[in-house]
């Protein structure tokens, strides 16, 4: 029987105040981006984070991985935002 590989789409939503989560869970795509950044694996983040499931810890990642400019682009304009609201 062959594989069947079939595109899935990225495990990310966007909640009901405008964040990105990951999974059906509450943890932000920003801290899972973060805590790679940092040098963690999928495993240690699911540590970390223990409502997330590693298949989708692993597919945000590899959303990262395939539109890091972008990711770096929302991350960088995020903490903009987050200084801003401080001020």
């Amino acid at each position: 029987m062959p594989l069947a590989i079939e595109a899935e789409p990225a495990p990310l939503r966007v909640d009901e105040h405008g964040a990105i989560r990951v999974g059906q869970c509450r943890v932000l795509f920003e801290l899972v981006i973060r805590a790679f950044q940092d040098g963690a694996t999928p495993e240690q983040i699911v540590e970390m984070y223990p409502t997330l499931a590693l298949a989708d810890t692993y597919g945000a990642v590899a959303y990262y991985l395939r539109h890091s400019e972008a990711v770096h682009e929302y991350l960088e304009e995020d903490y903009v935002k987050k200084f801003e609201e401080v001020l």
